[in-house]
């Protein structure tokens, strides 16, 4: 059974933002150039992004508007979350 916390849920949490940025960027590549079917372009992610790469370390405070990109050894986008 999951840990319930009352006024933190998954839509105070970016659920629906979370969700959204998923649908975007799951099993792309970020680039520096435009966009396409394969690709995301970095300029248009939000500012509070953290791209985080396979054994990279990071800080653990939680910052409910900063997305986290998680991208694989290749530089895929294998999951995101805000916090």
């Amino acid at each position: 059974m999951p840990l319930v916390v009352p006024g933190v849920t998954a839509d105070n949490m970016g659920g629906d933002k979370t969700q959204e940025w998923m649908t975007k960027l799951a099993g792309k590549t970020l680039s520096e150039g435009p966009s396409s079917e394969t690709t995301f372009c970095k300029t248009d992610l939000p500012q509070e992004t953290r791209v985080i790469e396979p054994g990279m370390m990071v800080t653990r405070d939680f910052k409910p508007e900063r997305l986290n990109v998680h991208v694989t050894e290749d530089g895929t986008v294998s999951h995101v979350y805000h916090g």
